[in-house]
């Protein structure tokens, strides 16, 4: 293992190190993100280091009890295992990620062309709202630290100033949102969000 790093020219060593120490803090790494600039998805430079040398980093990983893996349809590359401790979510992140995981699952489901789905705030407040999971609605504050939080993972792009976390603030919900959540999880927590509210209101 170390031979083969050693054999890297130098620069490609710190590269190597660099997306490394990335993809360990952020989880997921994505074969394409969205480029304001141009607005258009470009190509992640990240991710052709980390396919290069995959299986390098197979065995680096597994030495640490961690396993990584490449979804090579939805273009993401992500981490997973016990030693992986991420930031805790608060309820309210929580709460975004699985509505934000249920849009994405219904776009698809109407045979997108794209495996990147667009959305608004709006749209996600409107179904947080209809589970009625929510007594009071977050404040602005507590909106723009959720929507920091989900991009810093790879989870979603804010297309709008995300000063103004208003209900026209455009989104897009990248697919490394499956990885985060498979399935049934979604609605299954939702569910749960829901049984506890009716709980601490006593509503049967």
């Amino acid at each position: 293992m170390i031979a083969y790093f050693n054999t890297m020219p130098e620069e490609e060593q710190v590269e190597l190190t660099h997306v490394i120490q990335t993809l360990l803090r952020q989880t997921f790494c994505l074969e394409r993100k969205y480029d304001k600039h141009t607005e258009r998805f470009v190509f992640n430079r990240e991710y052709r280091t980390l396919s290069q040398h995959f299986e390098f980093l197979e065995a680096y990983f597994q030495v640490a009890g961690i396993q990584i893996q490449e979804n090579i349809q939805s273009g993401v590359i992500y981490i997973t295992g016990e030693q992986i401790t991420p930031e805790r979510l608060t309820k309210i992140s929580t709460i975004f990620l699985l509505v934000l995981k249920l849009i994405y699952d219904e776009q698809m489901a109407l045979a997108s062309a794209s495996v990147n789905i667009f959305t608004t705030l709006g749209e996600v407040n409107e179904k947080i709202w209809s589970f009625q999971i929510l007594k009071d609605r977050p404040s602005p504050t507590e909106i723009r630290r959720t929507l920091a939080f989900l991009k810093r993972y790879q989870m979603i792009e804010v297309l709008d100033p995300p000063d103004e976390a208003k209900s026209k603030t455009r989104l897009i919900i990248y697919p490394s949102i499956s990885m985060a959540l498979m399935g049934e999880q979604a609605r299954i927590l939702l569910e749960s969000f829901m049984e506890e509210d009716q709980d601490a209101t006593g509503e049967v």
